[in-house]
């Protein structure tokens, strides 16, 4: 595995423990991510104000909800053959301003056509922001911690998109929505100089684009290591033709699993998006106030956070893809059990925060695992594609949830039916659970 001279980098890693440095990666991706959470989350948290002050319906409101989606799917497509050519530091950088920048921009929108466009650019550098924090982050650490470590990274998405509950809540109370939009977008911006300073591109990603060795040593020796002049650096992993990064996911080894992740993440996304997107508006006309509507819906990625944690530790302990099916199951009946209760029960924050904890922990172990179904040099396509499509089903579940609250369903029937895609992604992770084993029949499998 090395020699005096040659160093395999990933081996080099595992058997090494977590630095200081791979910590300093952790956290300026977890920031990237808290404030993606944020900024994903926030139109849930205005949208009863913004329709009150727009004079808009529900239906009407639909639009400027879901184009946030369509630019998530847009920027998680585009990231990640980008990433995979250019550096995932690169895409990262570009991705952190643009949504900044236009989230800043949505506070000064004068109509709903106006927010709906720029919330669509916001969403462009969102969505190509989560995929490459997960690649980066998971190529900097050891096998045996990548999961819980990974899913500790993005329990700042759902404390993100909690906390913003809370903080819009305030906000709204002695503000309006627009400061709510000008938080969003001034976090991330303060954020900017660290990353040029000290997020590192990925040495893994370098090995495999056969950049200098001596590139590949500068980035290596902040995590402990003595590389004298004249290292060479290489990564075992299963040979892959030439050829574009997104062919590899459709290539004879990986097709199966990449279909299992996509329906997965998109069963997964529709759920989520929906409870996050429409809840607090269901909220509402149930005749709870604004701001409290926005603290329970933050409790949903509250619980989250800490499923994520314990989803995670599970994975590196037990068989990742069994512990993401379970906890989908878990969110399934806690929505169900949502719908039964209604939104005037007692145990309504509760039943919010399991249903969070157990839907949002199987998400972000599902995004910690993915990472590990991919070689390098087609890691970061991996895990934006999966990302990217299933935004798609944040999109559907935006869209439907908008429609059919026009339509008065109710809110039974609503949560009830809502359970069942969760039942599907569940079921959807152990179909990639059998392409697993098929490629460890085939050879070594790719692990991060």
């Amino acid at each position: 595995m090395a020699t005096s001279n040659s160093v395999d980098i990933k081996a080099w890693i595992d058997q090494r423990p977590v630095g200081r440095y791979q910590w300093l990666i952790l956290g300026l991706c977890f920031f990237i991510v808290l404030f993606d959470g944020v900024d994903v989350a926030v139109m849930g948290f205005i949208a009863p104000a913004v329709m009150q002050d727009w004079a808009l319906s529900k239906a009407a409101f639909g639009p400027v909800m879901s184009a946030a989606m369509f630019g998530l799917a847009a920027g998680a497509l585009l990231a990640g053959p980008f990433a995979d050519r250019i550096g995932r530091k690169k895409v990262l950088l570009l991705a952190v301003t643009l949504f900044a920048v236009l989230s800043l921009a949505c506070a000064f929108a004068r109509n709903p056509y106006e927010l709906a466009i720029l919330r669509f650019f916001t969403g462009i550098g969102l969505g190509a922001a989560m995929p490459n924090t997960t690649t980066l982050l998971s190529e900097y650490l050891p096998q045996r911690l990548r999961s819980v470590l990974i899913t500790v990274m993005f329990t700042g998405f759902n404390l993100g998109s909690g906390a913003g509950g809370f903080v819009a809540a305030w906000l709204l109370k002695h503000y309006d929505w627009h400061a709510v939009l000008l938080v969003g977008g001034l976090l991330p911006l303060a954020l900017l100089p660290a990353l040029w300073l000290w997020l590192p591109e990925s040495a893994r990603f370098l090995v495999v684009r056969r950049a200098p060795d001596e590139q590949v040593a500068k980035l290596m020796r902040p995590l402990g290591g003595v590389f004298p002049a004249g290292t060479r650096f290489t990564s075992e992993e299963p040979a892959i033709a030439r050829r574009l990064p997104l062919a590899t996911l459709f290539n004879e080894r990986y097709r199966l699993g990449t279909w299992a992740l996509w329906a997965t993440y998109f069963m997964g996304l529709m759920v989520i998006y929906l409870l996050m997107g429409w809840l607090p508006t269901l909220m509402r006309d149930a005749g709870i106030a604004v701001d409290e509507a926005a603290r329970t819906t933050g409790l949903f990625q509250i619980g989250g956070a800490v499923g994520a944690l314990l989803v995670g530790w599970l994975m590196d302990r037990h068989q990742a893809n069994r512990v993401i099916s379970l906890a989908y199951l878990g969110g399934a009946l806690f929505i169900a059990v949502l719908g039964l209760i209604g939104l005037g029960s007692s145990a309504l924050t509760l039943v919010v925060m399991l249903a969070g904890f157990c839907m949002s922990g199987a998400q972000t172990g599902l995004n910690a695992y993915a990472p590990g179904y991919y070689p390098t040099e087609a890691r970061a396509t991996g895990v934006s594609w999966m990302l990217g499509i299933g935004r798609f089903g944040a999109i559907f579940g935006s869209i439907i949830g908008g429609v059919v609250l026009g339509l008065g369903m109710g809110m039974d029937l609503l949560f009830i039916t809502l359970a069942l895609p969760a039942v599907i992604a569940s079921l959807a992770i152990l179909v990639n659970a059998r392409a697993a084993r098929r490629l460890s029949a085939h050879g070594p499998v790719t692990t991060v």
